[in-house]
């Protein structure tokens, strides 16, 4: 039976009778339901009616922005780069490569020596260190940025969970657990701990005298006091805290005997907190102790001799690392960086020339004119 409609029903795409319409129900005088469209709604959103900006590129609002850039920049550049030369800061490296290192006989040391390699180096500051002086460790061809290495360890045994101490996370795996006892603190970042112990002395007439190094104050505040605790319980007794669980596989000592005193032992050593922040390059430095200055009238460290006595523990020959003491003061702006300074000053002057060039061609073409003429 043929289905008669009018014009107009024709031009809206749909009879008035009950025809299906695909994706819904019929639609039309028995069924009453809404006709599905794709048109999106009348917003100025939807339809891209919102007011924009677009500038208009000229010579005379191009030209200004080049110029102050390089004026601000250069100056700004200038004065970062003369606080970094200002900062003093003497690096010795330890590694003990070369023949006539005295550290060269500790060169092979592996994690599992029972007997200690100590050497010293003797050493000269030509200048002193006037503010307070920062002693750095730095290694070379370490990556601490390796996403399995960054991902070895379980924060919630680190935030002092009971459960996840005896219990650590899968990440942690193949230093989650040691002779069936988990290990506490798992994982391969804290199985790689760096555990030289570096002690400076000042040399005045053959005597040595040793430099006071401050162990604590090294950490971040909130790593110290909010991401690292201790298990719950009887903190004067870390070693029943830390019962059921065994030392790292590459420590020569349990967690619970990083330190003599209670509030710098267990997970909230700081040197272990320190060493639990990974760097981002294979190239770093670590801040190992603080050297106060404790007369204004006298700089921290005096131009002179000292030595360095190294207890060397750690092994980095093996994959061609470098190990380095670093002394070093800072400024305003942090540590000793020059790179900064030269990037504003190179921007700036980039900046400034490609004004300078730009006015030129300006000032030779901007008058010109550039229609040509339309022969007959």
């Amino acid at each position: 039976m043929a289905v008669n409609y009018s014009a107009k029903e024709e031009a809206d795409g749909h009879p008035s009778g009950g025809v299906g319409v695909p994706g819904g129900g019929a639609v039309g005088g028995g069924g009453g339901g809404a006709v599905k469209t794709r048109k999106p709604d009348n917003t100025a959103f939807k339809q891209q009616r919102l007011p924009a900006w677009q500038p208009i590129l000229t010579a005379g609002t191009v030209l200004p922005a080049f110029f102050i850039i390089g004026l601000i920049f250069i100056p700004i550049g200038i004065g970062i780069f003369v606080t970094s030369n200002n900062i003093r800061e003497y690096e010795i490296d330890y590694t003990g490569t070369e023949p006539s290192s005295p550290c060269n006989k500790c060169l092979n040391v592996s994690w599992d020596s029972t007997t200690p390699c100590t050497c010293t180096i003797n050493f000269t500051l030509e200048h002193s260190f006037e503010s307070n002086v920062f002693m750095y460790y730095g290694l070379s061809n370490f990556y601490q940025n390796h996403r399995r290495y960054v991902k070895s360890r379980d924060d919630s045994q680190l935030n002092g969970d009971n459960s996840s101490l005896l219990n650590p996370s899968k990440e942690c795996e193949p230093y989650r657990t040691n002779e069936d006892k988990p290990i506490a603190p798992c994982g391969a970042i804290a199985n790689s701990m760096f555990n030289d112990t570096l002690e400076l002395y000042r040399i005045d007439n053959d005597t040595r005298t040793p430099i006071t190094l401050i162990k604590k104050g090294i950490a971040w505040w909130t790593d110290k006091n909010v991401k690292f605790r201790n298990p719950t319980g009887d903190g004067n007794n870390l070693t029943a805290l830390f019962q059921g669980t065994t030392k790292p596989v590459n420590w020569p000592k349990p967690v619970y005997m990083l330190d003599s005193e209670p509030d710098n032992n267990g997970f909230i050593n700081e040197d272990f907190i320190v060493w639990m922040r990974t760097a981002a390059l294979p190239t770093f430095r670590k801040l190992y102790r603080l050297i106060e200055r404790k007369n204004n009238l006298q700089p921290t460290l005096q131009a002179g001799k000292y030595s360095l006595d190294i207890a060397y523990n750690y092994p980095v020959h093996s994959f061609d690392g470098r190990k380095r003491m670093i002394l070093s003061t800072i400024s305003w702006m942090g540590g000793k960086n020059p790179f900064l300074g030269i990037a504003y000053i190179t921007v700036g002057s980039i900046c400034f020339f490609l004004g300078v060039v730009l006015l030129i061609i300006h000032h030779k073409y901007g008058n010109r004119n550039t229609s040509a003429d339309i022969p007959n």
